[in-house]
This record gives C-alpha cells, structure tokens and sequence, in this order.
C-alpha cells in the first residue's frame, strides 16, 4: 500500500527495511549509506534509492536533480550503478550516483543570464539559487540555496513518486512531478515525468540523464560498448576527447579498445541520430561479464554526449522542454537491466 504520509516517517521505514534487505544482494555494502533512503523491489531487482533531504540527504548540490538518485540497482547477483567518484561530499555537485538528471538551459539555468550578482535564478529538482558572479553558468560551481522549494515524497514496494513545487520571485515556477517504478516483474526501471509550469515565464530548458554507468565496479576498458540504433560520429569540438587508441567506432557501435586510467577520458558530442524516438535506444555492455542497460524514451533526442572515464560510461541524451505558462509536459525514460 502507498505510504502518501509527509516522507520524514517513510525514511524510518525504509532505513529499517534496506537494513533488512540489503545483506541479501549486490548492493549490501553501498558506500554513504547513511542517508534518508527507501527501498524498491520487485523480487527479482532490488534498488536503494536516495530521497531529497535539504539538511540530511545524500545529495545536496545544486547541478543534479535531486529524485530519482539510485545508490545501487541488484540483479541477478550483479550490482549496477554505484560510487564511481574518489570523494564524497553532498556539497559537490558531482557527488552522485545512479541515472540522475540535470535541466540545462541556454545560459545553463531558468534566468542565469538576466541575471546580476546576488540575484535569483533557478534550477529545476534544486531549487532557487543565487548568482554569485558575472561570469558565465558553470555546471561544476555550487551556488547558494536561496530556497529548495516543497518536496513531498510518496512510497510503495516499487515505486517512489517525488513531487518539488517551487516559486521564484523572477516569474518561474513549477510543480515537478517525477516517479521512479520498478515493473512488476523483470528487470525494468521507469522514470516518469511530469512539469507543470505554474509561472508567469515560459520554461525552456534541456534535460539528460547523465546516468553514471556502472558494472559491478568494473573499470572501463576492452569489452565495453555502446550500441545505438544509428551509425553514431564524433563532432570535432573543444569538448571532444576520442583517442583512436582508447575507442574506435565500427557500424552503430562505439568499442573501447583498453583499459582506460586515472585522467583519461573518452568522450565527445555525437551524432547521426534524427528526431525520431525509435533513435532514443542506446545500450551500454560490458559483454565480458555478460551485463549491460538498455536506455530508452518516449522522446527524441535533443543533443547527445558521450562522456566516460575509468569509473563510469555515460551516454547523455538530452530532452527538449518548452512549456508555456499555465501547461504540462511529460516524458518517460526506460532502464532494462539485462544478465545474459
């Protein structure tokens, strides 16, 4: 039965419930376990999923959204996502795991470019924040916390739907809807969305999983791949990092060809792919050990990054938003787990 009851009460619950649970899987020893959290399962996957907490949770940065943060999914006796940073600090805005989710706006956030130091913008699944300097939005930078908005936290055996309502004094706000699930059976995860823009402002902005890949823990490196519906190509750009020697691209397929090591990373803007949603299929395999993600939507994509390290390979596809005052938009993506 769903839990609809303020979430400090569910955090008990689920603590006690991954305390529970967690010795039997892939996931028992998840690194910072020591935040709200809840626990999903559907028998066959079981996942620990962080809750936003604006003074005890696990993430409290000002890039990522902050729902939907997986610490770890278990399958078939593999552990899939995890901690693939060297230090942790819910401050730093990259200190998060799972296939979490930024909004990218043109300037880098709603009304960063209007406006000057001192002055408010917003982040969508953060919050209101403060500009501290005129120059331009950098996605690394924490930016003060001027105000987090309301989020309420709902949970049953296999999903956990987060709500955020936020308003701003610069002519945005919004009711942010986002519900992690687990099927009923099998080994796929939904994250369903929903953004209502209750604001005087238009909401124009991008957003993309970046989703922090992750196997077991094991290292990026020959045997790895990321398979696409489409012949996929490097754009030459300053953002660009595709060593031949690292990663070579055959057909739809991009291959990496060794092992890659502390500060090597291969990664670059891809192309080839066309508005249709069908191109919206992307798999990440570590065909070695036979495991892997199939990542799909209901949208197209927008923009595609590729950006890996020895820790992590992460295919971030972008989703258009365009939502006038007083409407909705919705978008649904799909992880299928898969053990061959």
């Amino acid at each position: 039965m769903t839990n609809s009851k303020s979430f400090l009460p569910i955090l008990v619950f689920s603590l006690i419930h991954v305390a529970h649970a967690a010795s039997t899987n892939a996931c028992s020893n998840i690194p910072h376990a020591d935040h709200p959290k809840a626990l999903l399962s559907n028998d066959d996957v079981e996942a620990v999923v962080f809750l936003p907490d604006p003074e005890r949770g696990y993430y409290r940065s000002t890039r990522f959204d902050w729902s939907g943060v997986i610490g770890c999914a278990s399958y078939k006796g593999h552990a899939f996502w995890g901690n693939w940073f060297s230090k942790y600090d819910p401050l730093i805005n990259d200190s998060i795991t799972g296939p979490v989710e930024e909004f990218r706006s043109q300037d880098g956030a709603l009304g960063y470019g209007d406006a000057k130091p001192g002055d408010p913008f917003v982040k969508v699944g953060v919050g209101v924040l403060r500009k501290i300097d005129d120059t331009p939005y950098k996605f690394g930078t924490f930016y003060p916390i001027v105000d987090a908005g309301k989020w309420t936290v709902h949970t049953s055996t296999r999903s956990i739907t987060f709500e955020q309502k936020l308003q701003s004094p610069i002519g945005f706000a919004y009711i942010y809807k986002k519900t992690l699930e687990l099927d009923k059976t099998g080994a796929v995860i939904a994250l369903k969305h929903q953004l209502k823009n209750i604001g005087t402002k238009a909401i124009q902005t991008d957003v993309y999983d970046h989703d922090f890949f992750m196997f077991d823990g094991r290292p990026t490196g020959p045997g790895m791949t990321v398979h696409f519906p489409f012949n996929p190509k490097i754009q030459d750009s300053p953002d660009t990092h595709f060593d031949a020697s690292m990663a070579k691209i055959e057909g739809n397929t991009i291959s990496y060809l060794q092992e890659l090591q502390p500060n090597q990373t291969v990664a670059g803007y891809v192309t080839g792919y066309s508005d249709k949603t069908a191109d919206y299929d992307i798999t990440v395999e570590d065909q070695t050990a036979g495991v892997g993600i199939q990542q799909t939507s209901d949208s197209p994509i927008a923009k595609l990054y590729l950006w890996s390290i020895r820790t992590t390979i992460s295919p971030e596809a972008y989703i258009h938003l365009d939502i006038a005052a007083g409407q909705t938009q919705s978008w649904t993506i799909q992880y299928r787990l898969f053990v061959k």
